[in-house]
């Protein structure tokens, strides 16, 4: 079946139930970034395989709304799918709710499936086309009928981690929950997001590519907690660990009809953002519903000292296994006969080499030349490009271990560079130097980070479409919040013992993309009468290349710094590697 076709079938559903737009989101009943093959709704009736957007569609119109990160490969994928692309303004925000306000006649109907809204969507869309005389109709899945084989829900076994290697346990975690539920005046506390059950319950698995989570949902009360869970997924041993912490465990599905039969004159804490509009739907009239972030949201974000040292010894095994990848590429370049597919399977192979190792953390992003400006761009067979002596060549890639998640993007030149590219090159470092560089007071935000990033690249009239930086998880999700580093007005403190990403860039569509990425995690820098002031220490232990480095645009404090930084990356890395991958980092982390 094509995509016009299936938009057709889609249409056809509409009109016999007289609906006028059909909203489908980028999202599953978990409202997760990343999704099982079953939920990969978008990228089924339109083509499209970025991880952000949202299709509607009426019966003259059909788009995609989507962020500047995927313009170019939206309007790619796309094409001839009946689908257009609509560029947002704002990254994340809902800007069709307002098109379908414009839009639609007065006493027309909209639908969404309310497995795959947010509660918070959902109260969006109700508020702003309600407001224009607009319907609304709920639980309409008009894909389902015409996805023949359409995956099952993933059974992929789950496991509990050791406590050694995540420093707490998992009686103290629901002992933490339940103290913020009391605080907050509530009785019970429903987790649909999966990253925050992972980690409640100290649980990993493999249902969601590059995320190692299980599909599960999970209510917590003062007294009593309840693991919604496929039961086959556990083994005896750790059934027998959580009944011995009181953990229920229950079926998946059963977390409806739990949600339905809640005491009334109850309160339910619930994150809106995080929780779907479906089991919303479920909680009885008569209950108090408290909306606000997860508490495990927070506590997840704030690194202990064993998931901290154990980050920083992960940080070196990937260095090590970058540090083999980059001097392999460097000689195979000789032959020119490497493709985007081809390296980025090859380091796949050295990241597999090392202790703990668990997966990607995310599909390899290997852009040579102009794939190099298409920010989450994917190599396919059609478009692999082969890696010549000439132009920049873009990687940005991760790996999760049981001992943390990296991610990581170095941008190196493999010959006869422009001035522009070095000029670029050397803006983006610059970018990238001044916000890992940072020192802040206690209370800073994200977005007052992201502006100390840019600045250097403002001052040339330069800028990126993206954010500057993401929170990331430990031996979890690559992208975690509740921080992120861009110019959104979000209010959340940049806290200490954070993981964050930093990674400015700079994109010229159809020739080339940098981008310079490390972690950093927020430390204690010094106090004054002023207040408490926080710093970065960068956690990331990988050669930065000085080779297409522009001097003349860099202050002294930042070459100082570069130097300092590779010399740290050879400090760190030599104990574990010999031979040519020895003398490779050497003549690589030479002071300029």
């Amino acid at each position: 079946m094509t995509y016009q076709e299936k938009l057709s079938g889609i249409r056809r559903q509409m009109l016999n139930d007289k609906v006028d737009a059909y909203i489908i989101p980028s999202a599953d009943p978990h409202i997760s970034e990343y999704l099982p093959d079953r939920y990969k709704c978008i990228l089924f009736a339109s083509g499209f395989t970025g991880s952000a957007g949202t299709l509607v569609i009426t019966q003259d119109f059909a788009g995609l709304w989507t962020d500047a990160r995927y313009f170019v490969q939206a309007a790619e994928q796309l094409h001839g799918s009946g689908f257009e692309l609509v560029k947002l303004v704002a990254q994340g925000s809902p800007e069709y709710i307002a098109w379908l306000a414009e839009n639609l006649d007065a006493q027309a109907t909209a639908a969404f499936d309310s497995n795959l809204i947010s509660v918070q969507l959902a109260q969006t869309i109700q508020g702003e086309l309600l407001a224009a005389d607009i319907n609304i109709v709920e639980n309409k899945d008009y894909l389902d009928s015409l996805w023949k084989d359409r995956p099952a829900l993933p059974a992929s076994p789950a496991f509990l981690l050791d406590d050694a290697l995540t420093g707490e346990t998992v009686p103290s975690k629901l002992e933490r929950i339940q103290q913020e539920i009391k605080r907050k005046r509530a009785d019970y506390h429903l987790i649909s997001s999966l990253d925050d059950i992972a980690w409640v319950f100290n649980i990993r698995g493999a249902d969601v590519k590059c995320n190692p989570v299980t599909l599960a949902f999970a209510l917590i009360s003062v007294k009593n907690v309840t693991l919604f869970i496929d039961i086959a997924k556990l083994s005896a041993a750790d059934r027998t660990r959580l009944k011995s912490w009181s953990v229920e465990i229950r079926p998946y599905q059963d977390v409806f009809q739990t949600v339905s039969s809640l005491t009334s004159s109850s309160a339910i804490l619930i994150d809106p953002k995080r929780t779907c509009f479906a089991i919303y739907r479920q909680i009885p009239m008569g209950i108090k519903v408290i909306q606000d972030i997860n508490p495990s949201t927070n506590f997840k974000a704030i690194k202990n000292e064993t998931e901290i040292a154990n980050i920083r010894k992960t940080m070196v095994r990937d260095g090590v296994a970058l540090t083999r990848f980059f001097r392999w590429l460097e000689e195979s370049m000789v032959n020119e006969e490497e493709t985007e597919i081809s390296v980025a399977e090859k380091l796949y192979t050295f990241r597999a080499e090392q202790e703990g190792f668990v997966g990607e953390s995310f599909d390899t992003i290997a852009g040579y030349a102009e794939h190099g400006a298409l920010p989450h761009y994917k190599a396919t067979l059609e478009s692999d490009s082969r890696l010549m002596q000439d132009g920049l060549f873009l990687l940005d890639s991760g790996g999760q271990y049981l001992q943390g998640t990296t991610d990581i993007t170095r941008v190196v030149s493999l010959g006869n560079l422009s001035q522009e590219e070095k000029a670029d090159y050397t803006l983006v470092l610059r970018a990238m130097i001044e916000g890992s560089t940072a020192r802040f007071p206690k209370g800073t935000k994200g977005y007052q980070i992201d502006a100390i990033t840019r600045k250097s690249l403002w001052d040339h009239a330069r800028n990126y479409g993206h954010g500057t930086g993401h929170g990331v998880g430990y031996f979890l999700n690559v992208h975690e919040g509740p921080q992120v580093f861009n110019a959104s007005n979000l209010l959340v403190d940049v806290e200490l013992g954070m993981v964050t990403s930093v990674e400015p860039g700079i994109y010229r569509p159809s020739r080339y993309g940098i981008r310079i990425e490390n972690l950093v995690l927020t430390i204690p820098d010094q106090q004054t009468e002023f207040g408490e002031f926080y710093t970065f220490e960068t956690l990331t232990q990988f050669v930065i290349e000085t080779d297409p480095v522009d001097q003349t645009l860099l202050e002294a404090r930042h070459i100082n710094w570069l130097n300092a930084y590779n010399a740290k990356v050879f400090h760190m890395l030599s104990p574990f590697l010999d031979g040519s991958d020895l003398d490779w980092l050497k003549r690589k982390t030479k002071a300029i």
